[in-house]
């Protein structure tokens, strides 16, 4: 007796129109963030739209945020796969219903909202909030380091700048005096009013390679002349004042060091440590809560160190959520004597460590640093020892998530408000997949 076969006709039209919704399963990703994302408040992303007196209807934003949301949950950041999906993965045409923008498209909603981005995040973190998925009874810090949309090759020292610009200044002379020469030589052979040989090609670009230097050699001082002036300097001082009198600075006032660098495609990226090498990077930073592990605040510098980001990334949970922890797990990047200070002015606990792990650490002079004094008490304590183990517990796996199961380790914009912004939405993203996966 032959086999019975469910019945496979591939070819065969449909006698009523299918729904998309049917064939995923009811607690689908896709689901919780189109319903999620319907919830919030989208007013600033319409806002672009108004009144601007176009003819051809655009896209609707609710649509562009959720392909860009679900896909960045789903570890999809390029726009062309973006496009690809809403032709080819169930998932995306449901949200698509209908539409299939061009890459262009989404690129450019992208680009164009990143502001609204943020406050999506703030949103969602609100409404993790009502829904009693926020504790703060602990939250943990930390940074982690992720590609610039910038290649460490098209860096140049300062040194080197100074150097490029002598160089290539000689070789612009040398041409422009070639080129006048041969200008008399044509007019006297063709006449003043006959158009003879164009503006030499290398003139023209060694004159926008120069532009270059001179763009990148003015916004190294530039960082330079701000990191003084925060040190206490004025354009005008010679000489250290007080302890130390008399002796010279290393440098003057606005000039940076000859290794000091800077980046052609991304100037606000920086060289950071990362993995055993050195690359043009930025410093991501996430406030996670203990017991959901939802990331409750998102910062971001162009500073390799987490230092000085405590008190902002604490302000940022507050704003966020409405409150503040009772408790703040940090490592050692964190340190600092205002820093602990100010929690315990705020009524926060902090165990934040004072050295790196394993290392012997100095005694404290209580009277000079009396905040870092009671963190080390605390941190010495059988309680304290214990809470601060669960640091790499917390934090850890939220920016394993990130890298290793959404695969994002680069940003695909540049320059730091940009940067941010794309920040926020994988902070975004990664949140809604940990409340879906809470709520499932």
């Amino acid at each position: 007796m032959p086999t019975s076969f469910l019945p496979y006709e591939p070819n065969q039209d449909f006698l009523l129109p299918p729904s998309v919704s049917e064939w995923l399963p009811e607690n689908h990703l896709v689901y919780f963030v189109s319903e999620t994302i319907d919830r919030l408040d989208l007013q600033k992303f319409y806002a672009r739209y108004e009144g601007d007196g176009r003819r051809n209807q655009p896209y609707h934003p609710a649509m562009l945020a959720k392909v860009l949301v679900y896909g960045y949950a789903k570890g999809v950041f390029s726009s062309r796969k973006l496009e690809r999906r809403l032709y080819e993965d169930i998932a995306f045409r449901f949200l698509g219903a209908g539409n299939f923008p061009a890459h262009r498209t989404i690129c450019d909603f992208r680009v164009n909202h990143w502001p609204e981005f943020i406050d999506l995040f703030v949103q969602v973190m609100k409404l993790a909030s009502e829904l009693g998925l926020v504790k703060l009874g602990t939250i943990a810090l930390d940074g982690t380091k992720l590609h610039a949309n910038a290649n460490k090759h098209k860096a140049m020292s300062y040194g080197r700048m100074k150097q490029q610009e002598q160089e290539l200044k000689q070789q612009v002379e040398a041409l422009l005096k070639r080129a006048r020469s041969i200008d008399a030589e044509e007019d006297a052979r063709l006449g003043a009013n006959q158009a003879g040989e164009d503006l030499p090609a290398e003139l023209k670009r060694r004159q926008d390679r120069l532009a270059k230097i001179e763009a990148a050699k003015k916004r190294v001082e530039e960082r330079q002349a701000e990191a003084d002036r925060e040190r206490g300097r004025h354009p005008d001082d010679q000489q250290r004042p007080g302890k130390g009198a008399g002796r010279p600075f290393k440098h003057p006032f606005g000039v940076p060091v000859d290794k000091a660098q800077d980046n052609f495609t991304d100037p606000e990226s920086r060289i950071m440590k990362r993995d055993g090498s050195y690359e043009q990077s930025y410093n991501a930073q996430a406030a996670v809560d203990a017991e959901t592990q939802l990331i409750v605040a998102t910062g971001l510098t162009n500073n390799a160190a987490d230092n000085g980001q405590l008190l902002p990334m604490l302000e940022a949970v507050q704003n966020n959520v409405g409150k503040l922890p009772k408790r703040v797990l940090a490592d050692s990047g964190y340190r600092s004597e205002e820093g602990f200070a100010a929690l315990e002015e705020k009524g926060v606990e902090g165990l934040i460590a004072l050295g790196r792990e394993g290392k012997k650490k100095g005694p404290i002079d209580a009277k000079v640093y009396p905040a870092s004094a009671r963190m080390t008490e605390r941190l010495a304590s059988p309680q304290g020892k214990a809470q601060y183990r669960r640091r790499k517990a917390i934090v850890e796996p939220v920016f394993g998530w990130i890298k290793h199961v959404l695969g994002f380790r680069q940003f695909s914009v540049r320059g730091l408000n940009k940067v941010v912004g794309e920040w926020n939405l994988v902070c975004l993203a990664i949140n809604l997949r940990r409340m879906w996966a809470l709520q499932s």
